[in-house]
């Protein structure tokens, strides 16, 4: 009931080179009034003292996608980037992050093969103690597209990923493979997790923070999902993760590696 969020886009749709192109300018708004106890790298009586300010971000950003025919098959490029400012309780926000990907797609061959590359950078904060908060603020979104493995999200990271994904429409089977090197972007700043609010009090709930312990190292992951429509109706999802864990996992935790796997029926109607 204490958080507000605001949001609006302008978004422009045309010919502008050889192939389908799109541009997209937005903001958004995030209030939280709530009486919590921030999450962020300064020291935990700093944190403490801070539980009764409020957080209001702005963000500012922008998207560039766009397909064409090249050769047999289509070349796909995205760009995307975003700007962080306001207040994060006594702090002052000034965060950013970008993501830039391409790809190439066969939709002529079996399965469709599609292959594409991509890097995220989300900025984090190099000081504790500067009266600025720097680590960029992903609100309250899911980060399941990106994250099947959920132990990292876009606050002081980078991503660096290879995706293969396959389709047979006809059939009802899709497939993608990920194999992505992780990072943190600032040694000083903690190792991020989750997605969101869900409680009404006491921390920033939804989000924890490891420290970093002086390393930037966080992970390679492998995964692989599979999906097949059993059914108009009846879908099932599979899906298996392996976390190889760099320095920050090492320095916590007694075995460095993880393991996720999941398997999920959807029912549409």
């Amino acid at each position: 009931s204490d958080i507000d969020l605001l949001s609006a886009a302008l978004t422009l749709k045309r010919s502008l080179l050889p192939g389908e192109f799109e541009g997209r300018l937005f903001y958004m708004f995030y209030g939280d009034d709530r009486e919590i106890t921030k999450v962020d790298n300064r020291p935990a009586p700093l944190r403490e003292a801070d539980r009764k300010s409020d957080i209001d971000l702005s963000t500012f950003g922008l998207h560039l996608i766009g397909t064409r025919e090249a050769g047999p098959g289509k070349a796909d490029v995205l760009f995307w980037g975003a700007l962080q400012g306001g207040e994060w309780g006594g702090l002052r926000q000034r965060s950013w992050a970008w993501a830039v990907e391409a790809g190439y797609q066969l939709p002529k061959l079996f399965l469709r093969p599609w292959l594409r590359a991509g890097y995220f950078a989300g900025s984090g904060d190099d000081n504790p103690t500067d009266g600025l908060h720097k680590t960029f603020f992903q609100m309250i979104p899911t980060g399941r597209p990106y994250a099947q493995f959920p132990f990292f999200n876009q606050m002081n990271s980078r991503d660096l990923f290879v995706q293969l994904l396959g389709s047979w429409p006809e059939r009802g089977i899709s497939v993608r493979i990920d194999l992505r090197r992780l990072w943190l972007s600032e040694r000083d700043d903690l190792w991020y997790m989750g997605s969101g609010a869900t409680q009404r009090g006491g921390v920033l709930s939804g989000y924890v923070g490891r420290p970093s312990r002086g390393s930037r190292d966080l992970a390679t992951l492998a995964d692989i999902s599979l999906s097949y429509d059993l059914s108009k109706l009846l879908n099932v999802n599979l899906y298996y993760g392996h976390a190889f864990g760099g320095g920050v996992v090492s320095r916590i935790y007694s075995e460095d590696d993880g393991d996720f796997a999941y398997l999920e029926l959807q029912f549409k109607f």
